[in-house]
Parts: structure tokens; C-alpha cells; sequence
């Protein structure tokens, strides 16, 4: 069932808003520095336990009275649809703490519990009808369930309530508050951004047909609600909280410029009008909890606050040509990620079988490359909804794509020149990006790659990266003619100016086409985040961003992570300790460089075989780097079958504090380092 699925997808989203600590002062490291300008809750049922159809987003009357006494009690006012517009098309000030309360589903608890108090204390709220529900005649399909009509609001019940000025109607679609099947192996996923996958063609929708579904499910939807209440929609309440790019400009071209979702984060001047950040009130949240999560988003604390705990899963080790077999891969891997405790998951989408350094396969439907099997959007929705963790990355290459060998893009290859065979030569095939060519296939991948229904934030493999012989393709030759420099990779090294401007345009270059593609999922996933790969050297040494073609602090302000390959037997470093020690200081240099760089660790020693690297070593890496102030930490990689690193360990390793929680406690003492050992 989609509903209890999601549930868990919810429930994320709610402990999300209370992670942060209770203060209204400014983040200075949120990526938004702007206020938030209102708040928005989300409601379902107001009603008893014993009256509920699902208790776990149902607030008890009494509870909801004293959310609202409270509210009002520290100066908080209630808003409607109107004032939000008229402060964003007129400008027309909003009051200070401003709340718009909203209810999703159209339960008849409204009418009866909620409403009273709505009349009572004057407060303007959004309603959320989906269509399908209300059209029903004895029973609602709620969920596979058929429940009772009544238990939704009456035709008359709603009309009252639009009539009294107070309640604002939205569309909650007409029947597409349910799940759909969204790939071969069976997963139900939310309708409104899932491409269906159809069994009696053994094929996806095409983009054509799911565009022309949700156009016709929302018109309709809209035809309905007006004839039924009195009201045009001009509010969007997505389903779930999912949408995308495609589903809020069809919205938007029906009339309904506002959209409500259920994303994490304030609603300052630069969040759209089409998705507002809500707050999910459930069954358990105490009046301490809902002043928790309105203070956080006041202060835009998002994941910068939020210690990322993430393991590498390489789909290579789920994939299988028995799909049975390939299905208890999977299950060993969810019992697996269940044991470490980790609340992040980097999950590989490519495939390099050849082990040449550049991707031959994906894991996803794509028009480029061959897929080797349809596996990430399987195990990223089973890993979302059967696990705890809370944000799966989609792991892939930007420029380390090895195309058939008849695709017209083949050969349009990054050029390095082999001058001096001690120096850095990065040894894999790439795709130029100076190639439109190459550039507009590798957009196609990514394009493809967001069909999925479920990825909340993109690493980007290692491979952003030119050395300093590199590029000499033409079509880098044609780029450095534009920028003002010699057209020949020898004769810029031969000029130090010129090497220096060209090496900080390949770097700015290679970002910004990472950020192209990142503005390419987060089109289809828009709280998308982003993170890449950092060689450790660019940390240690002050020449390796013209190695590179990396630079670290240009890494920390424009990703929102920055993934330091922190692994000494990689980096053959003669002291582990000191190694760490020296990135860790590095990063410290960078405004909120902490707070933005993931130190990953590895668990191998490739240069010896792949040795495992002892799981007690680890933990004891990992207590080091929370007591130097490290937030973020990640290694890789996890071997499911091997139990490399011992899941127990890793767990224990990541469950402690970091130092810098301790500093944001009052109160606390801050352990020593033989304490945290």
C-alpha cells in the first residue's frame, strides 16, 4: 500500500523540522540568508484516536486548540492565501510571525472538530479536496480501503464553510492521491511524478503521456471543485509532498499559482510561489516540538545542522542476471543498512565493469547508455521507505562516460597530452566538457537519470577534474581562443598568467557545468542537494588545484557538500593521524568549510589487494575526526556480503556526538579525548 509506505516518507519529513536546535538567531551558513517571511502547517484529521482513519497525522481537538492558543499567545498571526499575494504582487507587508494554516484530504473531523474553532478564532485556512474522493457516492478507495463516504466532507459542510469567508479550497488532485506502478519490479509510487510503468507493454509512459495524465487529472479536478463548491482552485496541494517541474507548470497554467508542499526549509522572499515549505503537524508532535520546528525554519536551519552518517553503496553488488537473486541482494542490503545506522545512503547509478575508470552501463532507462539492469529506482525507493535513513544521493560521473562506439559522440574525448609520464594523469577516458556535443548527451543522462522518483540529493563522482596537460581536444582549444588565451595547452603552460587564468577557468568551467546538471534534477526533484568528490590533495597541497582543476574553497560556496577523499593509503601518507589533522585545518580555513565538507574515509587498501581496513581502525578515524570538529562523515566502500566494515562498529563509530554538538549544548562538558575513546 502506498499510504503506509509513505507514511515512513512523512514521518522523515517531520523529524527533519525538529532536528535543529531552538533558536530564531540567523544560520550564517545557510545557503539562504533571507528571512522567513511566513510559516505554513499542515493538518490532516482533527479528531480523536477512536475516530480517526489514520491516527498517525491526527491531532486530538483539545491538542489542536492549544496549538492555537499557543500560537496566538506568542504573537503569531494567522494569514490567508490573499495576504501572501498580495505581499508578493504588491508588496503589501505581511505581520510578524505570520502562520497560514492549511488541512490536507477533506476529512468530515474538519467540519466537525476543526471548523468551530476556524469560526471561533477567526482564522483562515486551505482545504485540500481531492475530487475522485468527493464525487463517491457510499465509499472512498482510500489506500486499497473502501471507506464510508461520510467520513469526508459533505457538499453542504463545504460550502458553509467557503461562505463564511474563512476557508479557501485547493486541489488536491482528482485521482492522484495514490501510488502507481513505477517500475518492473512492482514499487506503488506517488502519481504525480511517477512515469508509469505498464505491464501489458513492458515499457514506461513516455513523457507525452504522463504530461497529458496530469493535465487531464488536475483540469478535471478543477472543473469539479468549482461546479462543487463555488470555488476556482488557485492552490496546489501536492500529494504527498512530491511534484516537479512538469506538474507545477501544468498547475500554474491552469490557474493555480500557488503549490503547497511538505519540503524542509523557511519561506523567505526567494522560495516560489508554487512550493511553499510546510510544516507536517503529526499525532506526536508536543507544543516544545511545534515551537522547534517554527524556530528552525525562522533561523533557515536546514542539513547544514544535520550530521551526515553516509556509507557508498555500490549497486554492482545487488545487481545479478537472476532477478530472484538480484531480489535478495536487495534484502540483504536493507538489513544491512539497518544495521549500520546510517541516515544517508551514496548510491552508485553507473556501472564500470571493465574497470577502465568510466562508466559502459547504467542502472536507469536512458537513451545514451546501456542499461545493465533497472535497479536504482528500485532500491532507492526500497531503501527510502524500508529503512531509516533519510537522504539518497544519486552517485555518477560528469564527464567519465564510455559511449558505444558508434555514438556520435564517442570520440569527442578529453585530450591529455603525455609529456612527462611521472606527472598527475587522471587514467580513465572522459568526455570533453568543452564538446556541445558531448555536453548535450551528458545533460540527456541526467535528464533520464531524474525520471526516478526518488533522489533527494547527486554526488558527483570524482571525475570533475582536468590536470594541468589537460584539455587539448578542439573543443578546449576553440574555449581557451573565447576566453583570451593561447589555443595550445603548451604554449599557456609556457606563460604563467595565462596558466593561471587558464586553470581557474577550467575549474569555474567544470562547476558550472555541474551545477547545469544538478539545475537538470532538481527540475524533477526540486529539494535536491548537492555534493562531489574532492581529491585530498587539493586540501594539502596549495599547487593541486592547478592539478586538478579542483579548488576547495570554490567547492565549499557553490556545492552544498564537499566529499574529501580522505584516505591516507590511497594518498600513500607516511602518518595517517597527521594526514587528517592537516585537512581538517585546511577546511577550518573556509567560512562554514565544517559544516560543507564530508571527510570520507575508505575501507580498503587498494594498493595492497584491497585489504580491508580494520573495522577498529575506523572507529577509532572517525572518533578522532568528530573531536577535531568534524560534522559530516561518509566512507566507502560498504560491502554487503563481506560485512566490510562490521556493521556493530560502524554504528557505535557513528553514533557519537561531534565535538561541535557538545559546543552548541549548553551545560554540557565537552569529553576528553581518553572519554570519547
Amino acid at each position: 500500500m502506498l499510504k503506509s509506505i509513505l507514511k515512513s516518507l512523512l514521518l522523515l519529513v517531520a523529524v527533519f523540522g525538529s532536528y535543529a536546535m531552538a533558536t530564531e538567531l540567523p544560520n550564517p551558513c545557510s545557503r539562504d540568508q533571507n528571512p522567513n517571511e511566513f510559516t505554513v502547517l499542515s493538518y490532516h484529521e482533527i479528531a480523536d484516536k477512536s475516530e480517526t482513519l489514520d491516527s498517525t497525522y491526527a491531532v486530538t481537538p483539545s491538542h489542536f486548540e492549544e496549538q492555537i492558543h499557543w500560537l496566538m499567545d506568542e504573537g503569531y498571526h494567522f494569514i490567508s492565501i490573499n495576504d501572501i499575494l498580495a505581499y508578493r504582487k504588491h508588496a503589501k507587508p505581511l505581520p510578524k510571525k505570520a502562520v497560514l494554516m492549511t488541512f490536507d484530504d477533506g476529512y468530515q473531523s474538519v467540519y466537525a472538530n476543526a471548523y468551530p474553532l476556524i469560526k471561533k478564532y477567526k482564522i483562515p485556512v486551505v482545504i485540500a479536496l481531492v475530487g475522485s474522493w468527493m464525487e463517491a457516492k457510499e465509499r472512498v478507495d482510500f489506500d486499497g480501503q473502501m471507506i464510508p463516504r461520510d467520513k469526508f466532507l459533505s457538499q453542504t459542510q463545504i460550502k458553509e464553510m467557503v461562505n463564511s469567508g474563512l476557508v479557501e479550497i485547493g486541489s488536491h488532485t482528482y485521482f492522484s492521491h495514490r501510488g502507481i506502478q513505477g517500475n518492473p519490479q512492482g514499487n506503488m509510487q506517488p502519481a504525480i511524478i511517477t512515469r508509469q510503468w505498464l505491464n501489458d507493454t513492458q515499457r514506461y509512459e513516455d513523457e507525452k503521456s504522463y504530461r497529458q495524465r496530469i493535465t487531464n487529472d488536475l483540469s478535471k479536478n478543477n472543473r469539479f471543485l468549482e461546479a462543487y463548491t463555488g470555488q476556482k482552485p488557485r492552490v496546489m496541494v501536492w500529494p504527498y509532498g512530491y511534484y516537479n517541474k512538469a506538474a507545477h507548470t501544468i498547475a500554474e497554467r491552469l490557474g493555480m499559482e500557488i503549490g503547497l508542499t511538505l519540503d524542509d526549509g523557511s519561506n523567505t522572499h526567494l522560495t516560489p510561489l508554487w512550493s511553499l515549505r510546510r510544516i507536517l503537524i503529526d499525532k506526536t508532535m508536543t507544543l516544545k516540538e511545534l515551537e522547534q520546528n517554527i524556530r528552525s525554519r525562522n533561523a533557515n536551519l536546514i542539513d547544514n545542522d544535520r550530521t551526515t552518517k553516509a556509507a557508498h553503496i555500490d549497486l554492482d553488488y545487488m545487481y545479478d542476471l537472476d532477478p530472484a537473486q538480484q531480489e535478495r541482494n536487495l534484502g540483504d542490503l536493507l538489513d544491512r543498512i539497518k544495521k549500520l545506522g546510517v541516515n544517508t545512503i551514496y548510491l552508485q547509478a553507473f556501472a564500470d565493469p571493465d574497470g577502465n575508470g568510466a562508466a559502459d552501463y547504467v542502472y536507469f532507462p536512458n537513451r545514451n547508455i546501456p542499461m545493465r539492469a533497472d535497479l536504482f529506482n528500485r532500491v532507492a525507493w526500497q531503501i527510502a521507505t524500508r529503512t531509516q535513513v533519510k537522504r539518497i544521493y544519486a552517485w555518477m560521473p560528469m564527464m567519465a562516460w564510455q559511449l558505444p562506439k558508434n555514438h556520435p559522440a564517442a570520440n569527442d574525448t578529453v585530450v591529455t597530452l603525455q609529456v612527462d609520464p611521472t606527472h598527475l594523469n587522471m587514467g580513465y577516458p572522459r568526455l570533453s566538457p568543452f564538446s556541445s556535443k558531448a555536453q548535450k548527451v551528458i545533460k540527456e543522462i541526467y535528464e533520464d537519470l531524474a525520471v526516478s522518483p526518488r533522489i533527494d540529493g547527486l554526488l558527483f563522482h570524482d571525475d570533475v577534474t582536468l590536470s594541468d596537460y589537460e584539455d587539448d581536444s578542439t573543443f578546449a582549444r576553440k574555449q581557451y581562443k573565447k576566453w583570451g588565451l593561447t589555443p595550445n595547452v603548451m604554449k599557456i603552460r609556457a606563460d604563467r598568467e595565462q596558466y593561471e587564468k587558464w586553470s581557474n577557468l577550467k575549474t569555474d568551467h567544470l562547476d558550472d557545468f555541474a551545477m547545469q546538471l544538478a539545475q537538470i534534477i532538481r527540475d524533477a526533484h526540486p529539494g535536491v542537494k548537492t555534493a562531489r568528490n574532492l581529491y585530498a590533495q587539493v586540501a594539502l597541497n596549495e599547487y593541486a588545484e592547478e592539478w586538478y582543476g579542483q579548488g576547495l574553497a570554490e567547492s565549499i560556496k557553490r556545492y552544498d557538500y564537499t566529499a574529501i577523499m580522505a584516505m591516507p593509503y590511497m594518498e600513500q601518507a607516511d602518518n595517517s593521524g597527521e594526514f587528517y589533522d592537516k585537512i581538517v585545518e585546511r577546511v577550518k580555513q573556509e567560512a562554514c568549510g565544517l559544516e560543507r565538507t564530508v571527510m570520507e574515509l575508505q575501507t580498503l587498501n587498494w594498493r595492497k589487494n584491497d585489504e580491508p581496513i580494520s573495522s577498529r581502525e575506523l572507529y577509532d578515524t572517525i572518533t578522532h575526526l568528530y573531536g577535531l570538529g568534524v560534522h559530516h562523515m561518509a566512507y566507502y566502500p560498504d560491502n554487503v556480503f563481506k560485512n566490510i566494515p562490521d556493521a556493530d562498529t560502524i554504528k557505535k563509530a557513528l553514533s557519537q556526538k561531534p565535538i561541535y554538538m557538545h559546543l552548541s549544548t549548553p551545560n554540557t562538558t565537552i569529553p576528553n579525548s581518553q572519554e570519547q575513546r
